[in-house]
């Protein structure tokens, strides 16, 4: 990777990914939306046998009209609205109307946004001055959704880029240095989303604008974590010898097994994603770990060639010089480090225990976020639901559908209407197949606990007159998101766990050092998830966690906290054999120590900039990601995992190492 042909190979990857990205075109998934129910889902199933019925091919835009005084409407005023849109229904108190505009049910992403860009246009231009016409229900929901993601693609490259370049700037203290990897990393991104939307959609997934957008975090924070480990030993192998390839190549050699254990670890963990229900959920294992596997090759086989092109020279000012003091002897790192192996009984309890108490916070953390509660902005159609809200019953807005067989019709209307929680039901078209619709209006805000509440007992109605009978719309989506979500944390987080629990079994071949590694990373994560949740509640004011959010959380914060893991851990390994257990965790921390701080700091940022979309579920997942990767870096990669390391001695390598000290 550093020899006469290196340039020929990385020439040939660069090649071959200038082909790729000319014959596949640019990667559009950030046009689409996300997709968290199975096509297993009773909702979908809803969705699929509408087509059969009279509209079934439409979805209904609720328009809201109120005056802008807030005083009822005048008969010219309703005049006026049934010039926009027919029937119109004027409320009880007469300071609300609505009327229903069908749009095609096979709108999504960004042609449902335009769609209801021009409805909502359109309803705003052709009222007098003194009414307020607002677009709501389920396709305005769907498409205030999609709109979040409008540019987010630009957005989050361009922030992310600046926030590495500020950072990799302060690590390097170096006018030129930081440019070489960014640009590595950065052309690697942008193969990466095309690839890994290829590859998804290839595979029959349905990528979007959420999993493109974590994909790209991902790409960039990872990628540029292996840069900084190779750069960091290279710099470290330069103050040995006065040939930078040398340098270099000494470098690739030690740091290249880590990276690629790091890459495989958080590749395979991804890959555990495509057993879950949701298919967005799916396409963002498939989507990421195509995109890891991307910068993992970019930094091995393209970073190499042109830090040897360069030289000491790329570190100006600051050149390194032979004969400086090793790290591993000398400086912060290694006092830190050494005051832990002193006293590692007092540290390895009381920083545990700190861990443990921020576990709690998931006690008082409640998962859920209502369709109302999904965006960080105003959004017409929260604010529009908000105001028929006032004036109608919640479900207007949109009705849940059941759909049954004709001859058994009127039992089935008469089990929905006493169902409690339903307002009214009304059959809404017969099908040639002898399939009857009813569109059914709940008592209960949109994807709120009480709509699911309703949903499941209509269901459990309707299933004991007819159980081909079935129950769909956007509650009914919304629930059966809610149990994938849950399905998929209680199958995948084993999952998880027991995939990098055997990478770290082949990499290390010790009996204790694996077990005990998990089980740290997983109590650093738990308090991640803890202090998190409750500052995305307490201080930020989010209602809720998103039912999304605990599981991507987990498995960046698990698979990720093991990068930092390996790089500390395949260094100690290194250092035992000649210096023993203690000395060389000590060593090794000394080594790693600023790698692993400047590497966290850049991947908490990275992750943080998620927050620059409206959507709260991905500032939720920066804010709790973030705060974990800290969490890893200062505690657990810093403190605990030497104090536990010097406390157990030599049996912590056994049997791999036997001479250990």
């Amino acid at each position: 990777m550093t020899g006469r042909f290196s340039w020929l190979l990385a020439l040939l990857v660069i090649a071959a990914s200038g082909v790729l990205m000319a014959l596949v075109g640019s990667d559009d998934s950030g046009e689409q939306s996300p997709v968290s129910v199975p096509a297993s889902a009773e909702s979908a199933r809803v969705d699929a046998v509408r087509n059969q019925l009279p509209g079934g091919d439409t979805v209904p835009a609720i328009v809201v009209i109120t005056r802008d005084d807030d005083a009822p409407l005048t008969p010219q005023d309703i005049t006026a609205a049934e010039q926009i849109a027919r029937p119109v229904v004027v409320s009880d108190d007469d300071k609300a109307a609505v009327a229903t505009v069908p749009l095609s049910a096979d709108l999504s992403g960004f042609e449902l946004n335009d769609a209801v860009k021009t409805l909502r246009d359109k309803v705003g231009s052709g009222l007098p001055a003194q009414l307020r016409a607002q677009v709501t229900g389920g396709p305005a929901f769907a498409a205030d959704v999609a709109n979040s993601f409008a540019g987010a693609n630009i957005t989050l490259l361009a922030v992310t880029a600046a926030v590495v370049a500020l950072l990799l700037i302060l690590t390097y203290r170096s006018p030129v240095l930081w440019l070489v990897p960014l640009a590595v990393i950065g052309f690697a991104d942008r193969v990466a989303a095309v690839l890994g939307t290829a590859i998804a959609s290839g595979a029959g997934l349905n990528p979007d604008g959420s999993t493109s957008g974590i994909t790209s975090v991902l790409v960039f924070g990872a990628g540029t974590n292996y840069a900084l480990l190779l750069i960091s030993r290279y710099r470290e192998e330069l103050g040995r010898t006065e040939n930078h390839r040398d340098a270099l190549r000494v470098a690739v050699r030690n740091a290249g097994p880590a990276i690629v254990a790091s890459n495989a670890t958080v590749v395979l963990a991804l890959l555990t994603l495509v057993f879950a229900s949701s298919p967005s959920t799916r396409s963002l294992g498939v989507q990421a770990a195509s995109g890891l596997v991307v910068a993992a090759v970019f930094v091995l086989l393209v970073l190499p060639p042109l830090l040897a092109l360069f030289g000491k020279r790329l570190f100006w000012p600051f050149i390194p010089r032979v004969g400086a003091k090793p790290l591993t002897d000398n400086g912060f790192w290694h006092r830190i480090a050494d005051a832990v192996a002193r006293r590692p009984g007092r540290v390895a309890v009381v920083s545990i225990a700190g861990l443990a108490v921020l576990c709690t916070g998931l006690l008082a953390t409640p998962i859920g976020l209502t369709q109302t509660e999904q965006f960080r902005v105003q959004a017409e159609s929260v604010t529009g639901y908000q105001t028929l809200a006032a004036h109608f019953p919640s479900g207007l807005t949109d009705p849940t559908r059941v759909i049954a067989p004709t001859a058994r019709a009127d039992e089935i209307q008469r089990a929905i209407t006493q169902t409690p929680g339903v307002v009214n039901a009304v059959q809404a078209g017969q099908s040639p197949t002898g399939l009857t619709q009813f569109s059914v209006v709940l008592d209960a805000e949109p994807a709120s606990d009480d709509a699911f509440e309703t949903v499941d007992a209509l269901r459990d109605s309707v299933h004991d007159v007819d159980p081909a009978a079935l129950v769909g719309g956007s509650d009914a989506q919304a629930r059966d998101a809610a149990a994938a979500a849950q399905r998929d944390r209680t199958v995948l987080i084993p999952a998880i766990l027991a995939v990098v629990l055997v990478v770290l079994y082949v990499l290390l071949r010790s009996a204790l050092a694996p077990l005990l590694l998990v089980a740290v990373t997983v109590l650093s994560a738990l308090a991640a998830l803890g202090l998190g949740g409750w500052a995305s509640v307490a201080l930020f004011g989010f209602p809720a966690l998103d039912n999304a959010t605990p599981l991507f959380a987990f498995l960046f914060l698990v698979a990720l906290g093991v990068d930092y893991t390996i790089f500390l851990v395949t260094r100690a390994r290194e250092e035992t054999p000649k210096h023993g257990t203690r000395a060389g965790i000590v060593r090794a921390v000394s080594a790693t120590g600023a790698v692993i701080t400047s590497a966290g700091i850049v991947l908490a940022a990275v992750f943080c900039v998620l927050g620059v979309l409206p959507l709260i579920v991905l500032t939720q997942l920066g804010i709790i990601v973030g705060l974990g990767i800290l969490l890893d870096t200062f505690v657990v990669r810093t403190v605990i995992i030497p104090a536990l390391f010097t406390l157990i001695g030599p049996r912590i390598w056994w049997p791999a190492l036997k001479a250990g000290r």
